[in-house]
């Protein structure tokens, strides 16, 4: 895992939408105030605006929107202006060879929908699971500097959720959006999951279709594979329950109960409230006794 140097202010950052067209103006020009209160710089690629059905133009025109910014050597991050619906479809007949072949991978910002660049550009940019500009300005203070603590190479404080037992494991921690994550297993873009710590956000997804999702990991033995799991918020999904229904928690438990490894969950990352960010493939160490999921920093480049 490369990770690259840290941001500095005057840094000069693209910004592209790989996913669902922008909708809402004023929320995305509140995350590029934020960011350039930073002392950044920001470009906003040739085609973020743009609008093909539910999508930000075309599979070709967002590839070239992602490509353009990889190959930009004087661009430090690329910072993701919303997530939606697409991102994955990106992945199918990717160029690599569109890449110069010395780039340095960069840092890219994002999550949910973005979870498919994520973890299916790793090796080409350095992910951190994290608000996306139309979200940035919903975050409290604490989350926003812990973004930027993140990126310019300050520590970062652990997070606390609620310890389900079975002790204490180290692992690289692959976060990213359940629905997504999904899409991605038994395809070349699934990371390599043996020994990791997943952590998985969702939103909108009701308690039988978690079930079925987490049931296909088990069955295609992914989970029985991993060290821990690290659970953040799953959203909204109590909106058209049907009544005779289990409850999420019960689902969790239910489908990570019977694993034996350590399961954090309520820990502070997705959808409808605070979103802190984690890296992907950085080393991070799960207690799940106490309920706590950290992040060592001094191991990033082993």
């Amino acid at each position: 895992m490369f990770v690259p140097q840290p941001l500095k202010p005057g840094d000069r950052l693209r910004v592209i939408t790989p996913s669902g067209a922008l909708r809402n103006i004023e929320p995305f020009e509140q995350g590029l105030d934020i960011w350039r209160s930073q002392g950044y710089q920001l470009e906003l690629t040739t085609g973020y605006s743009d609008q093909w059905g539910y999508l930000a133009g075309t599979d070709d025109a967002r590839r070239h929107q992602l490509a353009e910014a990889l190959n930009d050597d004087h661009c430090s991050g690329i910072i993701c202006s919303r997530g939606g619906f697409g991102a994955t479809r990106l992945l199918e007949s990717w160029g690599w060879e569109t890449l110069k072949p010395d780039i340095t991978p960069k840092f890219l910002i994002g999550f949910s929908d973005i979870t498919a660049l994520l973890w299916g550009s790793l090796g080409k940019t350095f992910g951190i699971h994290g608000p996306v500009l139309t979200t940035l300005a919903q975050e409290p203070d604490w989350s926003i500097q812990r973004l930027f603590d993140w990126l310019e190479g300050r520590p970062v404080e652990p997070l606390q959720g609620t310890g389900w037992g079975n002790g204490k494991v180290r692992g690289r921690l692959l976060p990213g959006n359940l629905t997504v994550a999904t899409c991605l297993l038994g395809t070349a873009y699934q990371p390599q999951l043996a020994g990791a710590i997943l952590a998985f956000e969702d939103v909108n997804e009701e308690p039988y279709r978690i079930d079925r999702m987490l049931t296909y990991w088990r069955m295609t033995g992914a989970l029985q594979q991993v060290a821990g799991i690290a659970l953040g918020r799953f959203s909204q999904w109590e909106k058209n329950i049907n009544p005779n229904s289990f409850k999420l928690e019960e689902v969790l438990r239910d489908r990570f109960g019977d694993l034996g490894i350590p399961v954090v969950s309520d820990l502070p990352f997705g959808h409808d409230g605070v979103n802190a960010s984690l890296p992907v493939g950085i080393i991070a160490e799960l207690d799940g006794d106490r309920g706590i999921l950290n992040i060592l920093r001094d191991e990033c480049r082993d």
